[in-house]
């Protein structure tokens, strides 16, 4: 199974269509909020199962500011985590996700990546923004999650090289 995790698209669709055409097939795409624009429109270039989170500047939206599901073997939150203080550390975030039981837990917000593997048995992943972001050298980001034939999760970040 191949999944593409993004986030922070701020209403530019560019990048994420760059990043669709650069990875096909998917199998499911993420989108950890701040979408800023039409989500049917995400739904319709994914060409995948798609799932989404809002984000601090999703106003007026009926899509969740959380969502919990199953990525084969791994319970998986999903939030944009500025309700969690993500801009100054994880560990509010990591302690929502063990109290929900998750093996996973995704967000956006900082603009800066993040793969942080099992520890204490939960994985924090931050795909960083594909449009705007804040990490040494700023270029556009995202991050593809792969099971493999065991059914143990990997993790590739990924850069948008030639963004506008």
């Amino acid at each position: 199974m191949k999944i593409l995790i993004v986030s922070d698209s701020h209403g530019r669709y560019t990048n994420l269509e760059r990043a669709i055409k650069k990875v096909s097939p998917i199998d499911m795409l993420i989108h950890l909020g701040d979408l800023e624009g039409d989500a049917s429109y995400i739904n319709e270039i994914a060409d995948c199962q798609v799932e989404m989170v809002s984000g601090n500047n999703d106003y007026f939206t009926d899509i969740p500011r959380e969502k919990f599901l199953e990525i084969g073997k791994y319970y998986v939150m999903l939030t944009h985590g500025h309700r969690y203080g993500v801009n100054y550390g994880t560990e509010q975030l990591k302690e929502a996700a063990v109290l929900n039981g998750a093996d996973i837990v995704m967000f956006g917000h900082t603009h800066q990546p993040l793969i942080d593997l099992a520890e204490d048995n939960l994985s924090v992943i931050n795909p960083g923004s594909i449009t705007q972001p804040r990490q040494t050298g700023r270029i556009p980001t995202f991050i593809i999650m792969e099971i493999d034939a065991k059914g143990e999760a990997h993790y590739t970040l990924n850069f948008i090289e030639d963004s506008l």
